[in-house]
């Protein structure tokens, strides 16, 4: 009962790391690692848990961090069995995923611009699993697998991790090997045919010297979207994966850690589908319902919660993702040396229906990818309680991806796509086979210095500045081929479209492009807190951060000018500059008995990088641009109560007021897409502008950014009861989770017709816990059946049809776990 309660308790770091008293003594890392996964004092809590965000064992009360704590056997108990679910239990954290490489993970609202992802820009969210670097949010989509904890760190980090990060870092930590034997079981089943299941075992292959690791899971499920055209079930689930570990107790004092692990999805996903239609500035003749009709076509409801689509192009979303790392810690007497060396490998093999609906429009829209990644890093940090601790390190990181696009339009694209007074629009062998076949190079060279140094000025105050010295070089080569349906590589010269309509009409759908961009940028960024214990249990921070987010390429194709040209005024994006402002107080009173933690922050950013979609269906092709001056602020509170030794609740929450400051040359919202006049309130910018601005763009400062909700909760309770069943004492208990996000925007530019209402979902679980560590228990999860969407998205060529993702189902299960 009591590990739900405390793991999930939100807790932002107050005070400077003073000695601790007798009773908080902070245990070893490995005595650590397995308090945060079993019932115990510091689950109940005492504040006693232990984290290593600061790259040494503290109690996470005397961290200087806004952070939260998600134990091992939480998870397993919420069934947050990957990041997405994680949302549920903690509201300063958003993911959103089309498909796995389409993933973005914000914390406070940043961290990734919202849309397609772009190969070329960096993620604001550090994604570390044992230390070691994730580049992308897709190589971390996997399930959870023998998770000891995660800890979920808000606001910039640079100066104590080897990847810059601006907005916030998630530390997945897994179960190290042991030297006592033991073992681990979860099986889980549930209805649309869900089961999972996970295994572990550890322990000495040579006694007090060398011991093994080995866990795997097993992740299926049916879909919860049926086509109707093929019959099956869409949007399912199929993962599989498997990590080894091997500890090696060389000497006294050194350590050595060789990991390896291979993770495996080829589920049939990801369908958006029909959720609802608007109006756009188009003739109205060009818009959804009017060319649907044309075509005599049909969707099989406009009703998404019934859960139907037809799309008629297959899904998968297959990828491998995997590699190997080895972690050395020396213990030099006064100070520590960590090293972190890593190689890692994603293979993404996607198939997606672009258009949306069941016409054979874009029949093929694929952007297969293969990464690959190394990265180096060196700590030395102080040992024990000195006047001034410090950590200091060196980080290398090299990335190398190679994509390869192909997309192919259909027998439909003519008439959809194309003007009706256009001679071609009738004739579906002009757009019928024309494809695009792209091929896509990138690399990403990164290095750093960085340090910290804590100075305990007085028993009660300390002060904590640190620097980052980053030096980012980013280089690709994008290069589009286009074919006819005959086979012949289409010209769109200026002269060539002039002598020919049916080459104007195809180079407007497709259009042929090359170019090699380039960036590369020095940088020096920094943070000081100052922080102070008001009493045992009372402290106080106040930190302020400098903090960029390096610049970037633009790897999806760039907007074209009118000769059908790219713009290369756009091939590049500049970095992002952020100032970081935060307090916090982090109190525990009634013998500990509640937790009560406050966070107010303040995060401006220039220069901020936004996602813009240019050009017609069939050309989906996402671009960045800086959008001048972005703001975020908010605060945030975590309290936590236990009445009785059987009773525990908490309650998380979020306020976050997030805007554009300043953006004046914005895609326009829907409503206001698709022609070339402004409307009251808005300011299109002209044709031609510098980045490629597209006609009839909009001013939408002033403007709240996409996918964040101004409130966000998270709450439960669970409550258990003495019991023997079949000779077993333990105890039955009744556990609820509930969350609830407020309105939120699903597109860069506001729109009514991409608003998705806020929503509460609440999970059910009842079992019993025996003292032989087995856990039984029944779980309902969407308790209420609350039908909501995760995403919505716009057809692209300002049709007006929105697409969305529907959260899933009301779902239902048992899991039984058992450990040795």
């Amino acid at each position: 009962m009591a590990h739900i309660f405390a793991m999930l308790v939100a807790a932002q770091a107050a005070a400077s790391p003073l000695p601790a008293p007798a009773d908080q003594a902070a245990p070893a890392p490995q005595d650590a690692q397995r308090d945060t996964g079993r019932l115990g004092a510091a689950q109940q809590g005492g504040g006693d848990i232990v984290v290593t965000a600061r790259r040494r064992a503290e109690t996470i009360q005397s961290v200087p961090i806004a952070m939260s704590v998600i134990g091992g056997q939480a998870i397993a108990d919420t069934g947050a069995y990957n990041v997405n679910r994680i949302t549920q239990l903690q509201p300063t954290l958003q993911f959103y995923s089309t498909n796995p490489r389409n993933s973005a993970a914000n914390i406070r609202g940043l961290g990734a611009p919202f849309g397609l992802t772009n190969d070329g820009i960096e993620q604001g969210v550090g994604i570390y699993v044992d230390q070691v670097y994730y580049s992308r949010i897709a190589s971390a989509t996997f399930d959870f697998t023998d998770t000891e904890r995660i800890e979920i760190l808000r606001g910039p980090q640079g100066t104590l991790y080897g990847k810059n990060t601006t907005a916030g870092a998630i530390n997945i930590y897994t179960r190290k090997p042991s030297f006592t034997p033991e073992a681990r079981i979860e099986f889980t089943t549930g209805n649309l045919r869900f089961v999972q299941a996970k295994a572990s075992v550890s322990g000495p292959l040579v006694d007090d010297r060398l011991a093994i690791r080995l866990s795997s899971s097993i992740t299926r499920r049916d879909g919860t979207i049926r086509n109707l055209r093929t019959g099956e079930d869409v949007n399912a689930q199929d993962n599989q994966s498997l990590r080894g570990q091997l500890f090696w107790h060389a000497t006294g004092n050194l350590d050595l850690t060789l990991s390896g692990d291979y993770n495996h999805q080829n589920p049939d996903c990801c369908a958006q589908i029909f959720a609802r239609v608007g109006t756009t500035q188009r003739p109205v003749s060009r818009q959804y319902d009017a060319l649907a009709a044309a075509l005599n076509y049909t969707p099989p409801s406009r009703d998404a919660f019934d859960r139907v689509t037809d799309l008629d192009t297959p899904l998968r979303a297959r990828q491998e993702l995997g590699g190997a790392a080895l972690l050395a810690e020396w213990d030099l007497g006064p100070v520590s040396l960590t090293s972190v060396s890593a190689w890692r490998i994603w293979d993404w093999k996607p198939s997606n229906d672009r258009d949306f609906i069941g016409l054979p429009i874009t029949s093929v829209s694929a952007n297969p990818s293969q990464q690959e990644q190394v990265s180096q890093e060196v700590r030395l940090s102080s040992n024990g309680r000195n006047t001034v601790d410090y950590v200091a390190g060196l980080f290398y990181f090299h990335q190398t991806i190679d994509t390869q696009g192909l997309q192919v339009q259909g027998a439909a694209a003519s008439r959809y796509l194309l003007n009706p007074t256009s001679a071609n629009a009738s004739n579906p062998a002009v757009l019928d086979g024309l494809t695009a076949t792209n091929t896509i190079g990138f690399k990403n060279t990164s290095a750093a210095g960085f340090g910290k140094v804590t100075w305990h000025i007085a028993d009660k105050l300390s002060f904590a500045p640190g620097l980052r010295v980053n030096y980012d070089r980013k280089t690709g080569s994008y290069g589009s081929v286009v074919t006819t349906g005959a086979g012949a590589v289409l010209n769109c010269s200026t002269t060539a479209q002039a002598a020919s309509s049916v080459t104007r009409d195809r180079c407007s759908t497709l259009a042929p492009q090359v170019y090699t961009p380039a960036f590369d940028d020095w940088n020096v960024s920094g943070d000081a807190t100052l922080a102070y214990d008001v009493a045992q249990d009372i402290h106080a921070y106040a930190t302020y951060a400098r903090s960029y987010k390096s610049g970037g390429i633009n790897l999806s194709g760039l907007p074209l000018d009118g000769a059908n040209n790219p713009i290369l005024a756009s091939a590049t994006v500049k970095p992002e500059t952020v100032n970081h402002y935060e307090l916090g107080l982090k109190t525990q009173f009634l013998d500990r008995r509640v937790t009560l933690n406050l966070a107010g922050f303040w995060t401006e950013i220039n220069d901020y990088q936004a996602t813009v979609t240019n050009g017609q269906l069939g050309v989906l092709r996402g671009y960045l641009a800086n959008a001048g001056k972005v703001r975020t602020r908010g605060f945030e509170f975590d309290s936590a109560f236990r009445p009785t030794s059987r009773f525990n609740l908490y309650v998380n929450g979020a306020y976050t007021d997030a805007k554009y400051v300043r953006f004046v040359d914005a895609p326009c919202p829907p409503e206001l897409s698709g022609g070339t006049t402004a409307t009251a309130g808005q300011s299109p910018s002209p044709a031609g502008t510098p980045g490629g601005i597209s006609p009839a763009n909009c001013d939408i400062s002033g403007q709240r950014l996409p996918g964040i909700s101004k409130w966000a909760f998270s709450y439960g309770a669970e409550y258990d009861l003495p019991a023997r069943i079949g000779g077993l004492d333990g105890q039955v208990y009744l556990g609820y989770d509930g969350s609830y996000r407020s309105t939120f925007s699903s597109n860069p530019s506001a729109s009514a017709y991409t608003n998705i209402k806020g929503y509460a979902l609440g999970n059910v679980r009842l079992g019993f816990r025996g003292e032989d560590r087995l856990n039984v228990f029944g779980w309902v999860r969407n308790v209420f059946a609350k039908d909501y969407y995760e995403l919505l998205a716009l057809q692209s060529g300002s049709t007006g049809l929105v697409v969305g993702q529907p959260g899933d189902p009301r779902t239902y299960g048992v899991t039984i776990s058992r450990s040795f």
